[in-house]
C-alpha cells in the first residue's frame, strides 16, 4: 500500500573514511557520505528512491521494531522522514534518452530551422495520446 509518509530508522555507521548509512527495513538500501548533515540528505533520498522501486513491485514495507535493532559500538540510529509525492513527481517527471531515426533531409531541414525535436516530438506525443497538459 502506497503511503505519502514514510519514517523508518537508518543505522548510521561511523568510521574513520565516512559515515555508511543502512536501513534494516530496506534490504539492499544503503549510502555513504562524508559528513552526518550529507548523509542524512543521503539517506532520505535513498530511502525514497528504494520505496519507490518496492512500490512499483507492489512489495510491502516490513517494519523492524527499533528495539529489535543490534548496533555495534560506532553506530546509532536515526529516524528518516520521506514525503513521498515530492519524489514519485520527481521520477515520474525524469526525462528519458529515447533514439529514433528520421531522414536526413528532414533532419537538415529541422536544425537550418532551429527545430527543438525534443520538445517537437514531446507535444506529438502529448496531441496523439489526448495529454491536455
Amino acid at each position: 500500500m502506497k503511503k505519502d509518509v514514510y519514517i523508518l530508522p537508518a543505522t548510521f555507521c561511523f568510521d574513520t573514511d565516512g559515515i555508511s548509512v543502512q536501513f534494516p527495513n530496506l534490504q539492499g538500501c544503503f549510502t555513504w557520505a562524508n559528513t552526518i548533515e550529507e548523509a542524512s540528505k543521503n539517506a532520505k533520498e535513498a530511502m525514497a528512491l528504494h520505496l519507490i522501486g518496492m512500490e512499483e513491485d507492489n512489495i510491502d514495507v516490513f517494519q523492524t521494531p527499533i528495539t529489535d535493532i543490534k548496533l555495534e559500538p560506532n553506530e546509532v540510529i536515526m529516524l528518516i522522514e520521506v514525503y513521498m509525492p515530492l519524489y514519485r513527481d520527481a521520477v515520474k517527471n525524469a526525462s528519458v534518452k529515447k533514439t529514433l531515426t528520421i531522414p536526413r533531409w528532414l533532419n537538415v531541414l529541422g536544425e537550418e530551422n532551429h527545430v527543438n525535436f525534443s520538445q517537437l516530438l514531446q507535444s506529438a506525443l502529448k496531441e496523439v495520446l489526448g495529454v491536455k497538459r
